[in-house]
């Protein structure tokens, strides 16, 4: 049984061949249907739990499609519908769930709640997203970008905003995956400095850069996400919007990057806001090929965890 947690407490060497699986099942599946390996169904006859504290399109629906297209059935679960650590203790709702289910995979807000999953259940249990981590959308970033540039080991990636739990799985990939990566962005909204240390200490160059055309010079990729979040009050928008503005990603900042530098975001995206429509349906942007690209990598994250 494995857990997928976080990108840095996954070994490098597993989280290679989950890309390289990922790169596999999708061209598979393009070319032949039924060919290998996707035929295996690794999930045939399991049930996986999709609990969803945080509301989700693209999570959702991706581990959903995913889990059938291996053979396995899904059950979608609220946190209205469980009441994760009110009416019973997480430890209790792990223990009861492993008797049910064949894997767990949550989108929760506090990291401890997951933690505290993956401690006591008996099933594999995937982190779908944290407050502090986002693993599976980086697997399907470095997948993405594998596909159209190669090997994404000593690139450089500029990451512009708010330094969020995207930003953080990307530092953590950083250190996993042998590629740079330059964070710009106003000073309170940087990195945990514990991220961007454990990724110095693996030997990638991390650094904090505050002027943005100067960050995005010789970029190989550019990211950014949303300003704000859904549940952020009206006074938290205008203030991070005031900060934020100078780090929007525009045609003019992206001329900085190298020519075939590489635009993401992970969606879903405030046009006009932390990027322009410019940008977003431009030639170097490659944003829905991320996005198909979440179902591709969390099949092969969810192979990993039920086969090795």
């Amino acid at each position: 049984m494995r857990h997928f947690l976080d990108i840095h407490k996954t070994g490098a060497e597993d989280l290679h061949r989950i890309i390289e699986t990922a790169k596999a099942t999708k061209q598979a599946r393009h070319d032949k249907p039924k060919a290998a390996p996707d035929a295996e169904l690794p999930l045939r006859d399991k049930m996986v739990a999709l609990i969803f504290e945080k509301p989700s399109t693209r999570t959702r629906v991706s581990f959903d499609v995913g889990v059938r297209q291996m053979g396995g059935q899904t059950m979608v679960l609220s946190g209205a519908d469980m009441q994760l650590g009110h009416g019973e203790t997480i430890a209790d709702t792990a223990r009861v769930l492993s008797r049910y289910v064949d894997m767990i995979m949550i989108r929760t807000f506090e990291e401890q709640t997951l933690l505290e999953m993956a401690e006591h259940a008996s099933v594999p249990v995937i982190n779908g997203l944290t407050n502090r981590t986002h693993p599976c959308q980086i697997m399907a970033d470095i997948l993405t970008f594998e596909e159209h540039r190669g090997p994404i080991a000593g690139k450089k990636v500029v990451w512009c905003g708010d330094g969020n739990n995207v930003c953080a799985s990307f530092i953590h990939a950083a250190g996993q995956f042998g590629f740079d990566l330059t964070f710009t962005g106003p000073e309170p909204l940087d990195p945990e400095r514990e991220f961007i240390e454990e990724a110095r200490a693996r030997g990638s160059r991390v650094e904090v850069v505050r002027d943005a055309h100067e960050a995005v010079k010789g970029a190989d990729l550019v990211v950014t996400d949303t300003w704000v979040s859904m549940h952020d009050p009206a006074s938290a928008r205008e203030r991070r919007h005031n900060q934020l503005r100078p780090y929007r990603v525009d045609r003019k900042l992206m001329s900085l990057a190298r020519p075939e530098a590489l635009f993401m975001h992970c969606l879903p995206a405030h046009r006009g806001d932390e990027v322009t429509n410019s940008v977003m349906d431009g030639p170097q942007s490659v944003i829905f090929d991320e996005a198909e690209n979440r179902l591709h990598a969390q099949k092969a994250i969810m192979r990993w965890c039920v086969t090795g």
